[in-house]
């Protein structure tokens, strides 16, 4: 998350990416750095045990949010 902010913070489009067991910490961080609309993507919990395949098939579901996100940007 610090690093999307601070990215964004110097005009870097960028996209975090959480679990969602962690929305209410990211949302946290955001208000602490001044950002409370600060926009991240969560994906769903747990991430450590799985499989290659699995994982990537995560991963390929937010794909298109990653992108619009990429793209919109925080304002957008």
């Amino acid at each position: 998350m610090l690093d999307s902010i601070v990215f964004e913070q110097q005009g870097v489009p960028s996209a975090s990416i959480i679990t969602d067991v962690f929305t209410v910490t990211g949302r946290a961080m955001a208000r602490t750095w001044g950002l409370p609309d600060f926009k991240f993507i969560a994906m769903p919990h747990p991430i450590a045990n799985l499989k290659d395949s699995e994982l990537d098939q995560r991963a390929a579901a937010i794909v298109p949010e990653v992108v619009k996100l990429l793209l919109e940007g925080q304002t957008g």
